[in-house]
């Protein structure tokens, strides 16, 4: 989901992976042991979105992409 900075209480429990146009951008911690091996790449593109989209009429949308991490990145990670 996305609301705007300050709208959304967050659980101090809750993990930060990064921000998005100033934005922090968080997961459960349950989410992030689910996706923790997986790159999440956030894209805007053309198009009308569901529940994961930008303010309604602006005719943009959000798209996740996901990949797994190499052994490598996971080492790098040390997760």
């Amino acid at each position: 989901m996305c609301y705007p900075v300050g709208d959304y209480l967050l659980s101090p429990d809750d993990v930060k992976l990064g921000e998005i146009g100033g934005a922090g951008f968080y997961m459960s911690p349950s989410q992030f042991e689910y996706w923790k091996h997986t790159q999440l790449i956030i894209d805007v593109v053309e198009g009308i979105g569901g529940m994961f989209s930008l303010e309604n009429g602006t005719g943009k949308r959000f798209l996740t992409r996901s990949r797994l991490f190499t052994e490598a990145e996971l080492a790098a990670l040390s997760l």
